[in-house]
Formats: C-alpha cells, structure tokens, sequence
C-alpha cells in the first residue's frame, strides 16, 4: 500500500537524522560571510561560502554577545556549532556557539586543545586554586622589566602597601624565546618561594600572537607548578589565556593583579580605626550595662537588710524542727503502745508464764522429749518434770488413764 506523508512528517524525519549524527554536532567550518544580518533581536544571520557552496547559519545573541570582533560580509572565518534543521521552513543550518577570524584561527585551535588536555590532567580544578596572602611582605613580578606593566604594577603596590618588597625578575614576554625566559624566571621564584609571598605573572596588552608565550604548554605546567600562589595579568580585560586558567587568580590588566596582590594599606588603617572605635563603644556600654546592674543589686532590699532574709529563715527552720520534734514523740508513743501491745500477747503465750502458775512439763529419758499422752510412757520409765525454778527427774509407778479427775481405780500397771 502507497503511504504518502506530509511536509511535516518529512522535515521531522531530516531534522532527526541530521541532528542525530554526531559527526554534526560539534564541528568547525571554514568559510566566507555572505548576506550578513544584525537582527534587532540580537540574533546573527548569515551564510558562510566557498567556492562550490553554501551553508545557512544563525548565531543567537547569548552567543554573539561574546564575540571580540564584529563580523562583515567577505569576511573568512573559522565558525564553530552543531549542523541542524530549522523544521518550519525545512532549512539546514549551522547554529553557530563561536567564531573567530580566519587568520587567529589555528591558533586558536591550539588554545583549546592545550586548554581541555590541562583540564583533563585537572590542573584547571577550583580546588587546587591557592588563596592570596592578605598582608604579604614580598611581591614577585615575572615579566618584562622595561614594559608598561612592571611600572604599572610598581606604582601601583608602592601607592597601596608602601611597606611592601617588589623583586622583579626579569623575562622575556613575546617572541619564540619567551616561554623559555618565563619558566626559567618562575624556577628562580621557586629558589626563594622562603622570601615570596605572592607572584605577578604577565604583560601588558597585544595581539594574540604577542600574548601567544602565556599560552605555551611549558609556562603553564611551570605556574601550576610554582610554591607560591600566582597571579596571572596578561592583557587587556577582554584576553584570556591558559596562564589565567591554571592560575591561583587572573587579574583583568597588570595594574589589577596589584590591586589584589596587596591590600590598600590607607582603607585598612581606616577600617581598623573603625574597628577599634566599634570596639571600644562595644567595651564601654557592656562597662556600662554591668556598673548599672550592680548599683541596682546594692541598692536592692537584700543587699541593704540582710538581716532581715537571716531572721525570717531562722523563724522557719525553728518552726520546722518544733513539728519535727513534736512528730517524732508522737510517732514514737505510737510505736510504744503497739510494742506493749505485741509483748502482752507474747507473755500470754510464754510457756514460763504457765509453769509460773503451778503446771509442769513432763519430758522422757533420756530423749527429753515432751509427754503429751499417758500412753507414751510405762511404769519404771524415768521421767523429767520441767518447773518454773527448775527440772525434778522421776520414776513412773502408776500409770493412770483420762483426766485429772479420773477414778484411781482405772489405773493401769505394766
């Protein structure tokens, strides 16, 4: 069966197969500008060209904001982006994220490539970044000593921290020979990082291919590698290099890295008499605070009559030991009468408070154990009679059954 689909359909199926390829996602074209348009939306539209074709391109200005230059048409370019399709009018384009001119770009290319292998080896991290002493005595400066910059750096410190040490250490800051003269004055820094404090590393402003020794792979691996925190100033605001990458910090210009190697001794004097003022207000109403508090406790009734608190607890504590004291007896009478009580009921059941009223017991022998039936024992055996006073030890020679008042007749003899 024949399946037609739209227009839609179509241009759905091209953008997801060209945005799908990875090979078009990331990738750097070469080309000439054509037809250039500054939309007042911010938006960059253009084509790029060679001899054969053509390309659409779009740059939106979150992008183009970041542009050093200001693109015409003829102009040959090195434009970095992802191939795409805009699916409403079915136009393939390049959505551009970066673009240089032609003749810096391969420079470029190699800024970048030096860039993201530093990263990887992490010597870009936040983490190993070093902060800056705040009262340091001695400034290194690694950089030309009859530029612009080390006046503006000198001037600057000398302005800021009168006090301060500046060492110079001359190097060479441009040409083939510079990333050289720069790693061997950084190893000197690296002798004497005991004496250093803080270390300016940079110059001042140039073209790119001037900058292009603060972008060698020697001089970046030599700052990160440096004893002392470092400071990167290369430039004008608008350059960037790797040595601002692998910095403890990057100063936006020479005089900037000053700035922030030493602090402006005159503001801090300043701040310390404000802090010593605060200080001393602080002291003085906490003095205050507690003078008012004690005057207000001597004055107070306990302070001035302590007699009276003494006198009013003596009344109670001799209140409280006369009920103690009357409690006691009368828990003590209690405890009285219930021992009388429990010793009557004893004494009426001692058996010496029955013998003291004329009976006896009556034990065998020799067991001595107690007669309680005239049939236990038999005429001839020895008997022990236990008195009050003392114990008789008998013979029995009648023995007689029932009770005391039993006819002698009924007796019996063994």
């Amino acid at each position: 069966m024949l399946t037609i689909y739209s227009v839609s359909d179509v241009n759905r199926r091209i953008k997801q197969v060209i945005e799908g390829d990875e090979f078009l996602s990331g990738i750097w074209v070469r080309g000439e500008i054509s037809n250039f348009t500054y939309h007042t939306s911010g938006h960059m539209y253009f084509s790029l060209k060679d001899a054969s074709a053509r390309l659409r391109c779009v740059m939106f200005r979150g992008n183009n904001m970041r542009l050093k230059f200001m693109p015409a048409d003829g102009m040959l370019v090195f434009a970095y982006g992802a191939v795409g399709v805009y699916e409403k009018a079915g136009d393939v384009q390049l959505y551009v994220e970066d673009m240089m001119p032609a003749g810096t770009g391969s420079l470029y290319l190699a800024f970048l490539q030096l860039r993201d292998r530093l990263a990887a080896e992490g010597l870009l991290d936040a983490a190993r970044k070093r902060p800056l002493p705040r009262f340091p005595s001695v400034v290194g400066v690694v950089t030309s000593p009859t530029g612009a910059a080390v006046r503006d750096i000198i001037t600057v410190i000398s302005r800021r921290a009168p006090g301060t040490t500046i060492l110079v250490v001359p190097a060479q800051v441009q040409g083939d020979e510079a990333p050289e003269s720069i790693v061997k004055a950084l190893d000197l820094v690296n002798r004497a990082s005991a004496l250093i404090d803080v270390v300016i590393v940079g110059r001042g402003g140039g073209s790119i291919e001037d900058l292009w020794a603060f972008n060698d792979e020697r001089v970046a691996r030599a700052i990160a590698g440096c004893k002392v925190p470092v400071i990167s100033a290369v430039g004008h605001e608008t350059d960037f290099t790797i040595a601002d990458f692998v910095a403890d910090r990057r100063a936006p210009t020479p005089s900037a890295a000053a700035e922030m190697a030493v602090p402006d001794m005159a503001e801090t004097r300043q701040a310390f008499l404000q802090l010593s003022l605060r200080l001393q207000a602080a002291a003085k109403a906490e003095v205050r605070r507690h003078r008012e508090r004690l005057e207000r406790v001597a004055r107070s009734h306990v302070f001035r009559f302590p007699q009276d608190i003494t006198r009013e607890h003596r009344q109670k504590l001799g209140d409280a030991y006369q009920r103690m004291a009357a409690a006691m007896a009368h828990k003590l009478s209690e405890k009285r009468e219930a021992f009388g009580a429990l010793a009557a009921r004893l004494d009426v059941l001692n058996p010496l408070g029955t013998l003291a009223r004329g009976y006896g017991v009556v034990r065998t022998l020799p067991e001595r154990r107690v007669v309680r039936s005239v049939r236990s024992v038999a005429r001839g055996d020895g008997v022990e009679v236990v008195l009050v006073d003392g114990s008789l030890e008998c013979v029995v020679t009648t023995v007689k059954e029932g009770g005391p008042d039993a006819d002698a007749g009924r007796g019996r003899e063994d």
